[in-house]
Order: C-alpha cells, then sequence, then structure tokens
C-alpha cells in the first residue's frame, strides 16, 4: 500500500501507530517468563505492554489471554 492509502486507512478508523521506545521494550520484555506458558508472541507481548501503559483494555481473539494474571484488562472480541 502507498503511504498515504496507509496514513487515510488509520485515520479512517481513528487509530493511531505508537513507537515501540525503550520502555515498550522493556515492559515486553518483562512480560516473557509470566507470558511463557501462554505462548504469547513478541507482538502479543508488545500489545500488552502498550495497554499496561496506557492503562487501556487489550483486545485480541486469542481466548488464552483471559487466563493471563497481569493487571491488564482483556477483551476477547470473538
Amino acid at each position: 500500500m502507498p503511504p498515504e492509502a496507509i496514513r487515510a486507512a488509520l485515520d479512517l478508523l481513528g487509530l493511531e501507530v505508537v513507537d515501540f521506545d525503550a520502555a515498550l521494550a522493556h515492559v515486553t520484555g518483562w512480560l516473557r517468563p509470566v507470558t511463557r506458558a501462554a505462548g504469547l508472541s513478541l507482538g502479543d507481548r508488545a500489545c500488552l505492554a502498550l495497554g499496561q501503559q496506557r492503562r487501556l483494555p487489550v483486545l485480541t481473539a486469542d481466548q488464552s489471554w483471559q487466563s493471563l494474571s497481569l493487571g491488564i484488562t482483556v477483551q476477547v472480541i470473538r
């Protein structure tokens, strides 16, 4: 997709692109041992780290996230 189309789609959906900075990387790494049993990917953990940082619920289609006890609200979308 051309960059202009990506920006237009993000604007249309009201989505924000967030930099994966050192603070998010640190929390994402910290989540690895506590989520290993659930088989979460780097992207999964980055999503959880951002939710934790922003104190917002995270959305997922992965039912296994509901069993995590991380102090992060998880909403399963299907």
